[in-house]
């Protein structure tokens, strides 16, 4: 299962996330997004666990925890929603028309 972690301390590191949720049972991955162009933490990752019931005990138990002065929010992750395209209404994201 995909595990959403939000709020968390920019200086949280991918070690730090995997040990906390290692607590509860194995962690394929945990990742912390970073900004593309400063390389800064965006405070929030992603965990993998591979057994769905070691994942919703680390989801029940983490969620709301204070780590690092920042209180989590942890869910399973959902899908990033499809752009339809044709949403855009002929106009591009500078807003400038397509026809």
């Amino acid at each position: 299962m995909d595990i959403y972690v939000g709020n968390l301390a920019y200086a949280t590191t991918e070690e730090q996330l995997k040990a906390l949720f290692s607590e509860y049972g194995n962690v394929t991955s945990a990742r912390v997004c970073t900004d593309r162009a400063s390389g800064r933490s965006k405070g929030f990752g992603f965990v993998e666990m591979p057994d769905q019931a070691e994942a919703n005990a680390a989801i029940e138990a983490i969620n709301g925890r204070e780590v690092d002065g920042r209180a989590l929010r942890v869910n399973e992750s959902q899908p990033k929603p499809r752009q339809d395209r044709r949403d855009e209404g002929g106009y591009n994201r500078r807003g400038v028309s397509r026809w």
